[in-house]
């Protein structure tokens, strides 16, 4: 921002100006190079910055300073004295010290592991990590603060008199100037929460009890709220990874910092009357997950009392220009430091340039009241919160004038006033609307409290239907509903037939999360695109109705499924449910064969099934954090296991059934962050089925027709190319998150990602089951020169003689949001219409 600008800011909004200082500009040696990684301090304090990659510094100060020094190792020292309280585009030229002429000819920015003293501190922290920070207590609990704001940044002229703010502009009273970056920016969301934390080291257990909670807009909406909150989850330093938006950076403080981070000495202070020492850090190298910044660590306990984290800009993210944090530690006695004061700012924007426009994330998070080995109940911890207090959301002034640790400044007060005036503006209304169709798949008409939806399914096509078009709608009342209905029709221009369906669920009781529910779809499905079946009465899955195929997607199945169930979650996260559902089942296309014999002369055949089918199915997902209290909760979080066990048991007899068998299916699915090495999603199926059935109800292994990469399907397989009665199946799949490629000096600009995996099943069938369905497996394949073959065994239905197995190697964030995966079968190619080779991909955008 240029000086005209700054003073039209003090003239505006005198009352944020007062009592700052603010310097900007870039470090250059004598050869007009930028210098990275410069300590920038004002004389007399411990406030500072470090030069950017580009040697480009912002500093900021509530308190007026008269001077700046910069200074960096190889070079002089320089103190320059500030003529005004806002000094901008300042050009600083470091002389090289005369001692040191040949060491900065040859200094490459590295510096040694070997005979430095900032490493020899780092091992001392390293050492006394266990000691230092709430780890020494058995049990612990304290008062908390956290405010998080948003702010549109980058405030300009040409952005004010935009057509997109028309009639919006008084909202652009609020702007201030960011303390870190320098930009103008306008808080357009302020959220509050005070909360009563506990937790007990011996038993790792930890509660966050929410006493208040406050945003400007959306005060009862705990979705964004939950997704807030978790976009910005608490870390320690001392871990040796710091996990945000879904990546993980190597911390300044890791055992693996040595290998990954410079570290240099700069300086020793007294503060808070303890003696500290400054270290600088900055990264080895481009293009990883790193920070630079300085910390300041106290000379006898080894313990962090300073520390700030500033995003590498050449580091592998995407969507996000920024990030800033720090954190203060407060001195409890003369041997304990405890987190005081945590601040973190992300710059979310959609390029990396300097001048682009984006949107600021700030959390401020204030700590106080430690209290310390006051043992609580094994049920202390468990119990939960089963009923949505109304009155957490809607606290009064006095509440957060008593509670509210850190006064709001004067825009942030103004958000508030804001937003309300904002919500009277049809403009914005509209502009809200469209954000919330695209965050959620459903067009809201709160008159009518109903949702028409979900959008994205409303154009499909496949051989059977042709293009198909669909409509739906759901009642809501609001997020807490505790009951709620849906329902879809849709039309096929090809078979020239209607499809719907219906379903309804009620939340009984709050506590054990006591759900009844039911429904009825009558529609056309791809069921060989899934081992796990599923019982979700609306839901059907992409195989069916995918645009472009790789091969003829004509083996779909007519269904009508009626299903009654009941569900239960007496322990968080540990549900139980039962079913009772009956299905009919038979081809919807003249190319696909479902019959099977029903005498034992095998001479007689029917292409329908009727079944009626009880399963019993208990899944375990440790660690989900949801919001909502109501008949339906949203997941907010990533990165919890899935544990998924099933019974199905076959009624032969009730209403009609055809056929008697039982069924177990187990699954596990996790995500696994591998430290510095990226991401690995895990996924393992295993399944039998006892007794005779007919296709319809066995288990086909999940093909891909598609040119979509689909996790837990098998991208060279086509639909019943295998079939089984009984399987494991296993899938792995690494993204390495550009850390191959981070390597290669004419890829590491580009920000790839590298993917690999490997996917394999070994399955069975047994010959009664083969020659049960003997007329449905003759239509299948197993036909030659027009002419059935003789005899068809296990190896010729089923990957029973060796697993089956394929691999992938891809090719991620090409562009920011593509992604292309090269697979390869790794055996059975001899069979009839096998797939060697293909090619898919994927888009969605990641950070």
């Amino acid at each position: 921002m240029n000086t005209y600008r700054i003073l039209l800011l003090v003239l505006l909004f005198p009352f944020v100006m007062v009592a700052q200082t603010k310097v900007s500009g870039v470090v250059y040696d004598e050869q007009d190079n930028p210098v990275p990684f410069a300590n920038v301090i004002y004389v007399g304090s411990n406030e500072g910055t470090i030069t950017n990659e580009n040697g480009r510094f912002y500093l900021e100060s509530e308190t007026t300073w008269e001077k700046i020094r910069i200074s960096f190792i190889g070079f002089t020292e320089k103190e320059i004295t500030l003529t005004s309280r806002v000094n901008y585009d300042m050009k600083i030229v470091l002389p090289q010290e005369a001692a040191a002429m040949d060491e900065v000819v040859i200094y490459s920015g590295k510096t040694s592991k070997k005979n430095n003293p900032a490493i020899d501190i780092l091992r001392k922290i390293w050492s006394r990590k266990k000691q230092n920070g709430l780890r020494q207590f058995k049990q612990y609990e304290y008062d908390k603060y956290e405010k998080i704001e948003f702010d549109l940044n980058t405030i300009d002229s040409a952005l004010i008199n935009s057509r997109l703010f028309r009639g919006m502009e008084f909202i652009f009273d609020q702007t201030d100037t960011s303390r870190v970056t320098g930009k103008t920016y306008l808080p357009i969301f302020v959220n509050e929460a005070v909360s009563k934390v506990y937790g007990d080291n011996e038993s790792k257990k930890e509660k966050e009890d929410l006493l208040g909670n406050k945003n400007s807009g959306f005060n009862e909406n705990q979705t964004i709220i939950g997704f807030v909150k978790d976009l910005y989850n608490d870390y320690d330093v001392y871990q040796n990874y710091l996990k945000f938006f879904d990546k993980t950076f190597t911390s300044p403080i890791s055992r693996t910092g040595i290998q990954t981070y410079n570290y240099v000495l700069a300086d020793s202070a007294y503060i808070d009357k303890k003696w500290c020492y400054n270290i600088i850090y900055y990264p080895r190298r481009s293009n990883e997950l790193t920070f630079k910044g300085d910390f300041w660590v106290n000379d006898s306990t080894w313990a962090i009392k300073e520390i700030n984290m500033q995003l590498s800009k050449s580091a592998n993210i995407n969507w996000v220009k920024e990030i800033y944090l720090e954190q203060e530690f407060d001195i409890v006695n003369d041997t304990t430091f405890l987190l005081k004061r945590d601040y973190f700012l992300s710059d979310f924007a959609f390029r990396k340039k300097e001048e682009s426009r984006g949107l600021y994330g700030k959390r401020t998070t204030l700590y106080d009241n430690y209290i310390f080995n006051e043992k609580k109940d094994k049920e202390f911890y468990e119990k939960e919160v089963y009923y949505y207090d109304k009155d957490v959301y809607n606290r009064d002034d006095a509440f957060w004038e008593e509670n509210r640790k850190e006064a709001l400044s004067a825009d942030e007060k103004g958000v508030y006033k804001m937003l309300d005036t904002l919500k009277t503006v049809k403009k914005f209304r509209n502009l809200y609307n469209l954000g919330s169709v695209l965050a959620s798949g459903y067009w809201e008409f709160p008159s009518l409290n109903l949702d028409y939806g979900p959008i994205f399914s409303t154009f499909g096509f496949n051989e059977v239907e042709g293009l198909r078009i669909r409509t739906g709608a759901r009642t809501y009342f609001g997020q807490n509903d505790l009951w709620r209905a849906e329902g879809f029709v849709a039309y096929g221009f090809k078979d020239q037939k209607f499809k719907f369906g219906a379903s309804s669920k009620w939340l009984v009781d709050k506590k054990s999360r006591l759900i009844f529910s039911g429904g009825y779809r009558q529609d056309v499905e791809q069921i060989g695109a899934s081992l796990t079946t599923s019982r979700d009465v609306l839901g059907r899955n992409l195989a069916s109705s995918s645009l472009v195929n790789t091969a003829s997607n004509d083996k779909l199945t007519s269904i009508k499924l009626a299903n009654v169930a009941v569900e239960i979650e007496p322990i968080r996260n540990l549900k139980f449910r039962s079913d009772f559902s009956l299905r009919s089942l038979e081809s919807a296309s003249e190319t696909f064969n479902l019959e099977y014999f029903i005498d034992e002369t095998q001479t007689t055949t029917k292409a329908d099934l009727n079944q009626a089918e009880i399963v019993f199915t208990t899944i375990w997902e440790p660690g989900k954090k949801t919001s909502g209290f109501g008949v339906e909760r949203r997941v907010v979080n990533e990165w919890f296991p899935s544990f998924f066990l099933s019974y199905t048991r076959g009624l032969e007899g009730t209403l009609n059934s055809d056929f008697e068998y039982d069924r177990l299916q187990f699954s596990f699915k996790k995500g696994i962050r591998v430290g510095g090495f990226g991401t690995l999603n895990v996924s393992t199926e295993v399944g039998k089925t006892f007794g005779e059935v007919p296709l319809a109800l066995l288990s086909p292994v999940p093909g891909n027709q598609s040119l979509f990469s689909i996790f837990n399907t098998y991208s060279q397989l086509n639909f019943y190319e295998f079939v089984t009665d009984e399987y494991a199946s296993v899938q792995l799949e690494h993204n390495f998150g550009g850390r191959i490629f981070s390597r290669i000096p004419f890829l590491k600009k580009l920000n790839l990602r590298e993917i690999v995996g490997i996917r394999g099943v070994i399955g069975n069938i047994s010959q009664e089951n083969i020659d049960l369905n003997r007329p449905a497996f003759e239509n299948l394949r197993f036909i030659q020169n027009d002419v059935p073959i003789s005899t068809l065994t296990p190896q010729d239905i089923a990957p029973t003689s060796e697993p089956y197995f394929e691999y992938s190697f891809g090719v991620g964030n090409i562009f920011k949001v593509f992604r292309i995966d090269v697979n390869f079968r790794g055996n059975y190619n001899d069979l009839p219409d096998a797939r060697s080779f293909g090619v898919t991909g994927s888009f969605g955008f990641f950070f």
